[in-house]
């Protein structure tokens, strides 16, 4: 019984993992990694998330997405919670002091992923370079340490 339990728990951690991969992989392949595409200011909504270190913000422009954040953070969801997405290798203004942002058309929550995603926003920010190759492959980041800490107001234009 215990071999087939192994087994089954394997089989589903493999399936979780091609499934929380496959949207970042086809969104790399889709969208240039030295743009974001801009979002409709009315749309979009920014959300600060933790590695246990430092912070990052993430555009969300999808409702649905936006809703899970903010469901998140109240405590109505609770599994999964941490932040996955593609990383472009380009600051976004809002995400300062970090000189790359995560796709928002790429950005999931988890609850479980591979060890090859996982990173801290320093290292990542550290050895950009390397993202895509020997680094996070197909730019996927999924710090498993990720938590949402709070929604942000729209950054003002400047």
């Amino acid at each position: 019984m215990r071999r087939v339990l192994t087994k089954v728990g394997s089989l589903a951690a493999v399936s979780m993992m091609a499934l929380a991969l496959a949207q970042p992989a086809q969104a790399a392949t889709q969208h240039s990694s030295a743009s974001v595409r801009p979002a409709d200011a009315s749309s979009a909504a920014y959300f600060e998330f933790t590695d246990g270190t430092d912070t990052m913000v993430i555009q969300l422009t999808d409702a649905a997405k936006i809703q899970q954040a903010r469901n998140i953070l109240s405590g109505a969801q609770t599994d999964p919670t941490h932040v996955m997405g593609t990383i472009v290798k380009s600051p976004a203004p809002y995400n300062q002091p970090w000189n790359f942002t995560l796709d928002p058309n790429s950005i999931t929550f988890f609850s479980m992923a591979m060890e090859a995603c996982d990173g801290n926003i320093a290292y990542a920010n550290a050895n950009l370079d390397q993202v895509g190759g020997s680094l996070f492959p197909h730019s996927t980041f999924c710090p498993w340490h990720s938590q949402l800490t709070r929604e942000l107001p729209a950054p003002s234009a400047s």
